[in-house]
C-alpha cells in the first residue's frame, strides 16, 4: 500500500491541517510517513504546498517525483492547476471550486473550471458552500479532506480519531463540527462518482 498525496493551496486556507490530520491518522495505523512542506510565504495569501507520502513499506525520499502523486488535493483550484505535472496518469485531483483570488493577474475562473472539468480524475466541489451550510464557514479544508478521504486508503474512523486528538483541546463543539465538515465532504465526492 502506498499513497503519495500533494497538499496544495494558500497560506492560511488550512492546508497543515489537512496534512497533520492524515499524518496522526496514518502514524495511528503504524504506516510510514514522509512529509515536505513549502512555505511560499510566511503570512496569509502565500502558496503553501505540502508532499505527503504514506506505505505499508519504508519511504526513502519525503518528495514525490513527477508524475507520480495519486492525489493531489487542493482548496483552492488554482493550485490544483499548478501541480498537474505531479499527478499520474490513474492520479485524482480532487479540489474546492472556490477560488482564493490573491493577486492582481488571477486567471478567469471559467478557464479553471473548463481545465479542471477536462480531467479524466477529478472530484470538484464547492467546499466552501458545504461548510456554510454545516454551520461552520472555517471548516472548508475538512470538507475538502472528507472529499479525498475515499481515495487515501485510510478509513473515514482513523481520520475521525485524528480530529479528535487535534481539537480536543478545544472542545466537544469543534471536534463534533469538524467531523461533521469531514463527512459532509466524503458525501460531496460520492455524489460526484454515482
Amino acid at each position: 500500500m502506498k499513497t503519495d498525496i500533494i497538499l496544495a493551496g494558500v497560506g492560511g486556507q488550512g492546508i497543515l491541517t489537512i496534512a497533520a490530520c492524515i499524518g496522526l491518522a496514518a502514524v495511528e495505523k503504524n504506516l510510514h510517513l514522509k512529509q515536505a512542506e513549502v512555505h511560499g510565504m510566511s503570512q496569509r495569501g502565500g502558496d503553501v504546498q505540502s508532499h505527503l507520502r504514506i506505505s505499508d513499506q519504508e519511504i526513502f525520499s519525503d518528495l514525490i517525483p513527477k508524475g507520480h502523486a495519486d492525489i493531489i488535493l487542493s482548496v483552492e483550484p488554482m493550485e490544483a492547476l499548478r501541480y498537474l505535472p505531479f499527478l499520474s496518469k490513474t492520479g485524482y485531483v480532487i479540489t474546492n471550486t472556490v477560488p482564493f483570488n490573491n493577486i492582481p493577474n488571477y486567471p478567469d475562473l471559467d478557464d479553471l473550471n473548463k481545465q479542471i472539468e477536462a480531467l479524466p480524475n477529478k472530484i470538484a466541489i464547492n467546499a466552501d458552500k458545504i461548510a456554510k451550510d454545516i454551520g461552520s464557514s472555517r471548516s472548508s479544508n475538512i470538507v475538502m479532506l472528507g472529499a479525498a478521504s475515499s481515495f487515501l486508503k485510510i478509513k473515514i474512523e482513523d481520520l475521525e480519531n485524528a480530529l479528535h486528538q487535534m481539537f480536543d483541546r478545544k472542545g466537544e463543539e469543534i471536534v463534533n463540527m469538524n467531523i461533521k465538515a469531514l463527512h459532509a465532504g466524503k458525501d460531496a465526492a460520492a455524489e460526484l462518482m454515482k
